[in-house]
């Protein structure tokens, strides 16, 4: 009779922990304020193919598990996720301005999600990664793209890689 009781009591507190799926999950967190000091990223996106559509940045623990783990689940398990997305930029190299948590090891995607649908279409849509690795056929490495950030803001280029030809992937000529 007592564990009944026990599991009505404990459920509204573990379902008020639970965070909704939304677009807009790190978005606030990850807003970078004038004047504001601490950890923040500031993205240089390189090689983009056209003004289209959005430019999305999202960050993610740098350990293999977390990076590009749902965010739902990285947020409902009090670990790192943030996001800044907003129609591309008219610079020729934009640079978007990420607030971390604290200083550590992060792993960094850009998404140029040309039609806005808010999903990536790897025939369309370019994407890139912190450290810019080859991109092959599966997700890169945690290892591979994770960077260390200090308690200041910290410089990264990513280079967007688009499809070329019929099945590779790579930045466009010139974008490096």
């Amino acid at each position: 009779m007592i564990r009944p009781l026990l599991l009505a009591a404990a459920l509204p507190l573990m379902t008020a922990a639970f965070v909704p799926s939304s677009p807009d999950l790190g978005t606030a967190e990850a807003r970078c304020r004038a004047g504001e000091t601490g950890p923040a990223l500031m993205v240089e996106v390189i090689g983009l193919k056209d003004r289209t559509g959005l430019l999305k940045v999202e960050v993610y623990p740098g350990v293999e598990g977390d990076f590009l783990q749902d965010d739902n689940k990285l947020i409902n398990a009090g670990k790192t996720f943030r996001r800044v997305e907003g129609p591309v930029p008219g610079e020729h190299n934009p640079r978007l301005c990420v607030r971390l948590p604290g200083a550590g090891r992060y792993g960094v995607m850009v998404l140029h999600d040309r039609d806005s649908n808010h999903r990536f279409n790897w025939q369309h849509d370019g994407v890139g990664f912190s450290r810019n690795p080859e991109l092959g056929w599966s997700k890169p490495k945690a290892d591979v793209v994770a960077i260390n950030v200090g308690n200041g803001v910290t410089p990264v280029r990513v280079v967007l890689n688009y499809r070329n030809g019929l099945f590779s992937v790579g930045p466009l000529p010139g974008a490096k």
